[in-house]
């Protein structure tokens, strides 16, 4: 049996809370069923150019038609100690271990300049991925939702910073209170080291 492997990332750019990666996978015939299936997002939207209504809605239809996917965050913490890029190869190893798949029966498709483990040897890395195939808009939307319902929890654990609307991104909003209120637990110090202050430690 031959499986489509989908796979994308979000929050690889904020300034607090993890990277998230999602794996999708789909046999083959019922891949091609499923990108005909009225009820999933069109092609070429991707999780950025959907509202997070119809992020969670669409999440939802893909929860429920039971698509095998694994979504793998990937803390704050190992992205300060090992780097950004270290930390999504890892979310995407973890991901394809997850869902025990044969990486001779699979067909991979990743977003951007993703790379799967090399035993994965039919892979596709594809600019814009997310809006060409929508095996990686599927993953797009489910890294997305799972993202943003962790930092809405984050958001009430610190209320002061506001995760819950900016989901951790650099915004004017949360910068002003970094500034007033120092560095939160998880936020990457190594991406707040541009400041040209120091952030006390809270």
């Amino acid at each position: 049996m031959k499986y489509i492997v989908g796979i994308d990332e979000v929050g690889r750019g904020p300034l607090a809370g993890p990277v998230t990666v999602c794996v999708v996978a789909c046999e083959e015939n019922l891949y091609k069923k499923l990108k005909r299936d009225s009820r999933l997002p069109k092609a070429g939207q991707d999780s950025k150019k959907l509202s997070p209504e119809y992020r969670e809605k669409f999440a939802k239809v893909l929860k429920e038609i039971k698509i095998s996917h694994a979504v793998v965050h990937v803390s704050h913490k190992t992205i300060d100690a090992k780097g950004i890029s270290f930390s999504v190869r890892k979310a995407i190893a973890q991901g394809l271990k997850k869902l025990n798949l044969n990486p001779k029966q699979c067909d991979v498709r990743l977003d951007g300049s993703l790379k799967a483990p090399v035993e994965f040897a039919k892979q596709k890395t594809i600019i814009k991925g997310d809006e060409k195939e929508k095996i990686i808009s599927w993953a797009s939307i489910l890294a997305k939702v799972s993202r943003d319902h962790l930092m809405t929890r984050f958001g009430r654990k610190f209320p002061q910073y506001g995760f819950e609307t900016h989901k951790g991104y650099g915004t004017l909003y949360h910068r002003k209170a970094v500034v007033k209120h120092g560095i939160s637990a998880i936020h990457r110090k190594s991406f707040l080291s541009s400041f040209l202050f120091v952030l006390p430690q809270k």
